[in-house]
């Protein structure tokens, strides 16, 4: 067949979305060019009509791209289209490609869904490892925020009791040797709990105060959850139970953003450990006081106090610490005794049960 005259059209390769005004040379097949560069060849009997709007006439050939396009508005050369190609009417082109986007769109979808729901959980543990504490740090911010949307009870401010805090506080890092620094924080609740947050805050509330009998206990509890700021308990957990959201935050790097944090007030406060978890923590908890020459057997003395029914019906530190009596028996085999000094004077430690002197007696802030 010879070479017949050349005609304008715009034609979509399938791989850019980039629209090209090419020219069309009817020869042995279908020659499309741009600027004298040849961009595709189609032999006539596999190029196919696609449903265009009124006089466009789209092309597709069976053996390009699933995407690519040829539209041509001349008569002409549409005419001539029509002479050449015996298959053009058949829609055989058409509804293949239409079927494998929809499948492929379907497989991307359930990939995604895939990796939300099982994959990131499943990887929770290492992804909590590998995230920048850059990002924990901006993560635990937006977190304490959340947190103080959950319950609302106030810093506690007694100067004397801040610094006892401040102090024990030193103590405990200085001999757990934390990866990021710590800061504890008591706040005004009836609640008996301490729970740590990802980026290094950790909360000890007046409620847990209240039920102490000596500074051992507390400081066992609050060696504890340094345990779990150290390995990123919280964070792991974050990201297992709202994988998908978090993922998505650390992508885009907006961790603290809506999606991310919808949930992450109440996914923290009223996060479950593992057991294995509360034993790593607990252990952590036995060598840091350990080191201090303090014991850590007041820590479990503490938590089985609190385990009988509240008067108020609230959450105790048992729902985010479960006890048994191996865990019991656990830290009593790892006490070494009180073979230090102890971490505050007597007045210090009045001053730190007096942190938060009446003010959990106070009523809620209202929203």
């Amino acid at each position: 067949m010879t070479e017949q005259p050349e005609s304008a059209a715009v034609f979509f390769d399938g791989a850019v979305s980039k629209r090209r005004v090419v020219s069309l040379a009817f020869g042995e097949a279908l020659e499309i060019s741009e600027d004298g560069a040849r961009l595709a060849s189609w032999r006539y009997d596999e190029i196919r009509r696609v449903s265009a709007e009124d006089g466009v006439l789209r092309l597709h050939a069976t053996d390009a791209p699933p995407l690519a396009r040829l539209e041509l508005r001349d008569p002409e050369a549409q005419a001539r289209i029509a002479q050449l190609c015996g298959n053009l009417g058949q829609p055989i082109a058409r509804d293949v490609s239409t079927k494998a986007v929809v499948f492929w769109s379907l497989a991307a979808v359930a990939s995604i869904l895939a990796l939300v729901f099982f994959a990131v959980p499943l990887a929770a543990g290492a992804i909590a490892q590998l995230t920048p504490v850059a990002l924990e740090m901006k993560l635990g911010v937006a977190a304490d925020n959340q947190i103080r949307l959950v319950f609302r009870g106030d810093d506690c401010t007694a100067p004397a009791g801040v610094a006892a805090l401040n102090k024990m506080s030193q103590a405990l890092q200085k001999a757990a040797d934390l990866r990021i620094p710590a800061n504890m924080v008591a706040l005004s609740s009836k609640t008996p709990n301490a729970f740590a947050l990802p980026g290094g805050k950790v909360y000890i509330l007046s409620g847990l105060l209240a039920k102490a009998k000596n500074q051992d206990e507390v400081a066992g509890v609050l060696a504890h959850e340094l345990g779990h700021l150290q390995h990123r308990d919280h964070l792991r957990k974050l990201i297992e139970n709202g994988g998908g959201a978090y993922l998505i935050g650390l992508l885009f790097g907006d961790v603290s953003g809506g999606g991310a944090m919808l949930f992450v007030g109440k996914q923290l406060y009223f996060a479950a450990h593992s057991r294995e978890t509360e034993a790593e923590a607990d252990a952590f908890a036995a060598q840091t006081m350990a080191r201090l020459g303090r014991p850590a057997r007041p820590m479990g003395e503490l938590l089985e106090r609190v385990t009988g029914p509240e008067e108020d019906g609230a959450f105790t530190i048992l729902h985010d610490h479960p006890l048994s009596k191996d865990r019991l028996a656990s830290l009593a085999a790892s006490d070494k005794g009180a073979t230090g000094p102890a971490l505050l004077s007597d007045e210090e430690w009045l001053a730190l049960k007096a942190v938060c002197g009446d003010k959990e007696k106070a009523p809620k802030r209202r929203p």
